[in-house]
């Protein structure tokens, strides 16, 4: 893991919270970095390379949707957010701006490691598929093309924008089209989560999948199908 990869910034208004998570993640044997409030994460998150960034959402100034908002226009690093009990439309705006999950406070420790070594294994944001298909591999339905590449989607000839968990996720259903995946399974491989994820973050991903496809391909987002009792999967049409 190189330097850059181990850097975390750690960004929370509360000096305990900061320190607990210091603590536990240089036990793991990470470089953190601090911010208090969103301003300050911003600079740092702007001016620093880090392999990840724990984001509060509630932060003083500017808040962590915003910051989270802001680095999406400029840099990729995988960011983890912080959100208090409860905050479900946070957590929800926070996929929206491009977060790559959330840890809901107040938190345990062994689960806040679990997530951040989940998305740092990952040496880019689809190295599975990558490994499996190929990275000039493209995808052509009738109403849906991926260009994995380019991490590019075109739905009806106009290209849709997504976060890159929002990708993921579609560029996983596409490769095995019409077969069902569980959202158990579909934590496991595209978020690499076994034990600690929340079958709300799969389904939160579908619905904003589909309301963005829906925008410009109703057709697209159709095949986008629920399998009542078992889980997702891409259809085709025969």
């Amino acid at each position: 893991m190189s330097d850059q990869e181990n850097r975390i910034l750690v960004v929370d208004d509360e000096e305990r919270i900061r320190r607990l998570l210091k603590m536990y993640l240089e036990k793991e044997g990470y470089e953190i970095d601090e911010a208090e409030d969103g301003e300050t994460a911003l600079k740092k998150a702007s001016t620093n390379d880090y392999g990840l960034i724990l984001l509060d959402v509630m932060l003083p100034g500017i808040d962590g949707i915003e910051v989270c908002n802001r680095l999406r226009q400029i840099k990729a690093t995988p960011v983890l957010m912080l959100t208090a009990k409860g905050e479900e439309i946070n957590r929800v705006q926070g996929f929206e701006v491009g977060a790559d999950d959330y840890v809901v406070k107040p938190f345990s420790p062994r689960e806040v490691i679990y997530r951040v070594k989940a998305i740092m294994r990952r040496a880019s944001a689809t190295a599975y598929l990558t490994k499996e298909t190929g990275a000039s591999n493209n995808i052509v339905f009738p109403h849906l093309i991926i260009e994995h590449d380019a991490h590019r989607v075109t739905a009806s000839g106009q290209e849709v924008s997504l976060t890159p968990k929002e990708y993921e996720l579609l560029h996983y259903l596409a490769v095995s089209p019409d077969k069902v995946f569980s959202r158990e399974e579909l934590l496991k491989d595209v978020w690499n989560y076994e034990f600690f994820g929340d079958l709300r973050t799969v389904d939160t991903h579908v619905k904003r999948l589909r309301e963005k496809l829906n925008k410009v391909s109703p057709e697209s987002a159709a095949m986008i199908t629920t399998v009542w009792g078992v889980g997702y999967k891409l259809e085709v049409a025969k």
